[in-house]
Parts: structure tokens; sequence; C-alpha cells
């Protein structure tokens, strides 16, 4: 059976791909995680997913963590933890109403990239929350399709540090600046709101210069 549908037939048929695109569907694209990839898995500190809601209206966001935030359980399940965000849960609301998701791993000082297509599981009180501080809860991942991609146009980036907001265990996670923007402050959550209270109000303003 295709893995294709039609509108991607079509365009393969218009460019003459429909071979090439069977090829490798045939031969690339799989369902179990090989040791290669595990070890790319495991190697990245940051992802690209991609979801839908229960009316297909998508949703694209980066997920970021200490190398290895992301935990390659067995060759079809990959778990990821979710940490302190906007308090909007556009990505994660979406994967309450439809699973179906797409990871995309990049490397980008060695140009190469991996897709994993898969369909996720939210557990309130899943055994991997005590391996990750502060985090909220974990998705866990069961891997339908995943497959290299050709790294050609990836741009090649130094590595210049890691986000100094990431949770660790021995030292305290800085407060988010934005969420001391004047129009934001009273809305934040109770554990929020006592933070931002011993803090200084700024403006829109301030915030966009202090990451320029």
């Amino acid at each position: 059976m295709s893995s294709f549908h039609d509108g991607q037939r079509s365009l393969q048929d218009k460019f003459d791909t429909r071979r090439l695109a069977d090829r490798l569907d045939q031969t690339i694209v799989h369902d179990a995680i090989t040791a290669e990839e595990a070890a790319f898995i495991n190697r990245r500190d940051f992802f690209f997913l991609a979801t839908v809601d229960g009316q297909g209206q998508p949703q694209c966001s980066f997920k970021g963590g200490a190398a290895g935030f992301v935990k390659v359980i067995d060759e079809h399940t990959v778990a990821f933890p979710i940490y302190d965000g906007n308090g909007m849960f556009m990505s994660m609301g979406n994967l309450l109403a439809n699973p179906q998701l797409g990871l995309l791993f990049i490397d980008f000082e060695k140009p190469n990239r991996l897709r994993l297509n898969g369909s996720a599981s939210i557990i309130d009180d899943d055994p991997l929350l005590a391996e990750y501080h502060e985090a909220q809860f974990i998705v866990r991942v069961t891997v339908k399709q995943l497959f290299p991609n050709c790294p050609r146009y990836i741009p090649r980036f130094a590595r210049v540090e890691a986000s100094p907001y990431l949770p660790k265990v021995d030292s305290e996670t800085p407060f988010a600046n934005w969420k001391q923007i004047d129009f934001i402050r009273d809305s934040l959550s109770g554990k929020d709101l006592k933070k931002v209270e011993q803090l200084p109000s700024i403006t829109i303003e301030e915030f966009v210069a202090s990451i320029n």
C-alpha cells in the first residue's frame, strides 16, 4: 500500500518523481529506530514539532532541552518532556485533540536531519517525569514512520552556548523576563505571580531590547 495521497501523487506526476518517491518509500522509510538513529536523537538538544488540531489547523514549535532530553525508550517509542512555556499549550492541546505529530531533528554543525512521524500519548503520572527537573509532563510517541532527509540545504552553524534557561537540579532556573511585561504580569499563574511581585515591571520595548 502506498504511503502517498492524491495530492502528493499529483505533484510527483507533474514533476516525474513518482518512481523516485516509490523507491525512497520502499528503501529508506521505516517504523523502527535503528541504533544509528537512536544515537543521533540522543545527541540532539532541540527538535521542531508539528501538530494539528481536530479541524486540521497546524502548529509548528521548537522544543529544546539538554542533549539527550528526547529519550529513545525502544525501537518504536521516544519520549520528551514539556517545560514551562507561554501557557497557551497550542501544540500540546493539539495532541489532546489529534495525537498525530511529526518531529524533525537537525544537526546544523554537521548537516544532517531525521524525520519522525507518529502518535502521541500524555500520561499525568508518567514515571519518566522524575527524570526531568521542572518538567510539567511527558509526551510519549509511538513511531509510525521515520527516515533521513537530504541535508544539502541545511546551513552550517556553529554552536555558541546552551540556553541558560534549561532546568538544572543544582541551580535555580532564571525567571523568564517576558513575564515581567506590564500587560502580562497580572495574568500569570499563582506560582509565577509570587515571583514577579518581587521584580520590576518592564515594557514590551524594554523586553525586545533585552533580547536584541
